[in-house]
């Protein structure tokens, strides 16, 4: 077994797109999207300035997280050591390119499926050369075995001084690059200068808006900026790739998990014999609202058909089959609660009450397994993701019944307040110890585009005012004051959903904000 590497020459590189037109034409990939391309940046101060040129690309990683997080292992590791596809098996959930730390995938807009460079496999494999290989004028792209030492680029890693993008993820990347600029290959140290770029403006999508790759350092001089030394002046833009179906799913499951969590709490307090408030009406509300889930999920994919390759096909290795698994399991506790509670049999109310804790807690908190295996999302994975979405399902679940208090007789209505109150105070103290933490530069520029940037008026009035400071205001009146008011704590639940919505989604689409190439 081989195991085939990618030498980079960047001294040698003369930023021609012949290896982005070949491959391109190899394999017929559309308009708007890129397997490999070139990236200019212009270093140093007038007149004393210099245009450099750097290939991306995949970087057939050894711990490759394309990989692991793929649910139907529609990526796979060739014989000879390349990260490879399999159209036929990918569902489109779009998890491989959160997990890259390279922007190397896209979805192919004419498949609906991931792609990305593969070294030309089917021509590795009769033999040939990688088309860019061929059609480099420099030779400044070198395919070998870095398992050979006598093969070239074996040589050139051994002799030169070679740098691979990223090491900080650990990946061990087999793509290496001879004489390229540190700040062509760390984007977060480059800027993006007001005038756009040279042959294409990544500044505004269609709708006129920012980009969600720009950094939010648009628009000011490297010279003013802590630790940028360069600007790019031409890449390619890549889109994001989660956004308000999964934010949505994020808040529905919070609801499901949080709305049992607070009925086998009511049973733990001696009210199993409240049929309806108890017995019946959460398990309805969360299968609801799991069914809700399950819809957001599966109209995210590319391949909405495809969904059940989750369980026929599933790859055990991501936390997308984990998690599945998890939806349908306490899917079976709440139908199973729910029967109970039709039947009347409080016993059996009481011995669901244990499991369906853990599944609540399973469902709310799995995510954040998920969102680890984002690698290149790097504010995903801080280890308070866990906590904070339970914090948030506790949340879900008072706002949900002090909602329902306006309709059924919901006993305990003082420790459903209670609930609400702690789940709100545990999310913002949590939010706010994550947002003082230090980390990596990555993060931290995610975090500045959420509370500074982009996502600031949506997080501070939607998230924080809205989900968190209104409803905890509320609850106190309605607790400490003595400002009995069910209707007023149910108009504060609403939003607090509301500005939980609001809060998830700022959080994913900052964390996808930072620019990876």
């Amino acid at each position: 077994m081989t195991r085939l590497g990618f030498l980079l020459d960047s001294d040698n590189c003369i930023g021609c797109h012949a290896c982005t037109i070949a491959c391109k034409s190899e394999h017929d990939v559309p308009l708007g999207v890129n397997r490999t391309w070139v990236k200019y940046i212009e270093t140093g101060t007038f007149p004393n300035v210099a245009r450099k040129f750097n290939v991306m690309r995949c970087n057939q990683c050894e711990d490759a997280p394309c990989m692991t997080i793929c649910p139907t292992s529609a990526l796979f590791r060739a014989d000879n050591g390349v990260v490879d596809f399999q159209d036929d098996d990918c569902i489109g959930c779009k998890s491989c390119m959160n997990a890259c730390p390279y922007d190397a995938l896209y979805i192919n807009p004419e498949t609906n499926t991931a792609h990305k460079c593969n070294m030309c496999n089917h021509r590795l494999e009769v033999g040939l050369e990688p088309s860019c290989q061929i059609v480099c004028p420099t030779e400044a792209i070198k395919i070998g075995d870095l398992d050979d030492p006598t093969s070239e680029i074996s040589i050139i890693i051994a002799r030169d001084d070679v740098s691979v993008r990223a090491p900080e993820q650990n990946t061990q990347p087999k793509v290496f690059y001879r004489g390229a600029d540190q700040a062509s290959l760390d984007p977060t140290r480059t800027a993006i200068a007001n005038d756009g770029m040279i042959w294409a403006d990544t500044l505004r999508d269609p709708n006129g808006t920012r980009h969600p790759t720009v950094p939010v350092t648009l628009g000011k001089k490297p010279t003013d900026l802590n630790g940028v030394v360069a600007r790019t002046a031409y890449t390619t833009s890549h889109q994001m790739t989660w956004k308000e179906k999964v934010s949505g799913y994020l808040v529905t499951k919070a609801v499901a998990a949080g709305v049992m969590m607070v009925a086998a709490l009511l049973v733990l307090l001696g009210n199993a014999d409240k049929q309806a408030a108890v017995g019946v009406v959460p398990a309805l509300v969360a299968g609801v609202f799991l069914g809700l889930t399950g819809v957001l999920l599966v109209t995210d994919l590319k391949q909405p058909g495809r969904f059940h390759y989750l369980l026929t096909k599933g790859n055990w290795t991501s936390w997308l089959v984990k998690g599945a698994y998890i939806l349908m399991a306490f899917a079976a506790v709440c139908g199973l609660w729910f029967f109970a509670g039709i039947l009347d049999a409080q016993w059996a109310l009481k011995v669901l009450a244990i499991p369906a804790v853990l599944g609540a807690g399973g469902t709310a908190g799995y995510t954040a397994y998920l969102f680890a295996q984002c690698e290149g999302r790097d504010l995903w994975q801080t280890p308070l993701l866990l906590p904070v979405l339970l914090a948030q399902a506790v949340t879900a679940g008072g706002a949900t019944y002090a909602i329902l208090d306006l309709f059924i007789d919901v006993p305990e209505p003082t420790a459903i307040r209670w609930v609400l109150l702690g789940g709100v105070t545990a999310t913002a103290a949590l939010i706010a110890i994550e947002l003082s933490a230090s980390g990596s530069r990555h993060v931290e520029l995610a975090i500045e585009t959420m509370t500074k940037g982009q996502y600031a008026k949506q997080f501070w009035w939607g998230g924080i005012l809205l989900g968190l400071v209104i409803p905890a205001a509320a609850v106190v009146l309605a607790l400490a004051v003595g400002m009995d008011s069910p209707a007023l704590v149910a108009i504060a639940s609403v939003a607090a959903l509301v500005g939980m919505f609001a809060y998830e989604d700022a959080f994913v689409r900052a964390g996808q904000s930072v620019p990876l190439s």
